[in-house]
């Protein structure tokens, strides 16, 4: 929930919440290479599963719109997209894996990096070692997504749309290809509100509805993210009180 609310409100990339939200795990008694490890296998696990989401979106719409221009581009995107989440897992596999052997040779004089960056491998190892467990992660991640498609169509009808939920599900998911071309624009900053207009009109939704999505979405990001992040903060003061 950091993670998530760090990335959407704070001025920071996606990254950024990453980051936060391994911090985060932290502070609940999980080692930094455990929560380093499952936070980069999860993150792949996540990225997968968008790019699941991404067909299906491209199956709604070959199925509505069969010679939608976006299709063609979006297919060689997908191709690339497992290319790249394939060629990252690799990185992370094997007993000196090409991500670890660099690491030690960038951190190779800083003090306790290369044991650091050992016990991350190892819990690397530890967690594919038990690939169901990797696959289940997958699977809920994708149940996520179709969650995002559910809340996507409860705003559209709120708003007065005639849409029906594999809509709604088609323009979220091609929706979430935009914006993972836009990974490093902080809160995806106008790129959601273009995108949201673009992919909508493909699904004969006008452009002021789909933008009046998009601020709900950012409504909703703000009134859940907010607490989240006031809730961490107190759990790091009175960590701060117990250390000093």
């Amino acid at each position: 929930m950091v993670r998530d609310a760090a990335g959407q409100c704070l001025p920071f990339s996606l990254v950024g919440g990453f980051v936060f939200g391994a911090r985060a795990v932290t502070l609940h008694g999980v080692s930094w290479a455990n929560a380093t490890a499952s936070t980069v296998v999860d993150l792949s696990a996540e990225f997968l599963a968008q790019i699941g989401l991404v067909l299906i979106g491209v199956g709604i719409l070959g199925v509505r719109q069969p010679g939608a221009k976006l299709i063609v581009p979006v297919c060689i995107g997908v191709v690339a997209s497992v290319g790249v989440c394939w060629f990252f897992v690799w990185l992370q596999r094997g007993a000196n894996s090409p991500l670890i052997v660099l690491s030690r040779r960038v951190l190779g004089g800083w003090g306790e990096a290369v044991p650091r960056m050992d016990a991350v491998q190892a819990r690397l190892l530890a967690i594919y070692a038990a690939p169901w467990r990797v696959a289940a992660c997958t699977v809920l991640h994708l149940a996520g997504w179709f969650g995002t498609g559910v809340a996507s169509f409860i705003a559209f009808r709120l708003l007065g749309a005639r849409i029906d939920f594999w809509g709604a599900l088609g323009i979220e998911a091609l929706l979430h290809a935009v914006l993972a071309m836009a990974i490093l624009v902080p809160g995806y900053a106008g790129v959601q509100e273009a995108a949201y207009v673009a992919v909508g009109a493909l699904f004969g939704q006008p452009p002021d509805l789909c933008l009046s999505v998009s601020l709900l979405r950012r409504a909703r990001d703000i009134a859940l993210g907010v607490p989240i992040l006031l809730v961490w903060q107190g759990v790091e003061w009175r960590r701060k009180d117990v250390l000093f």
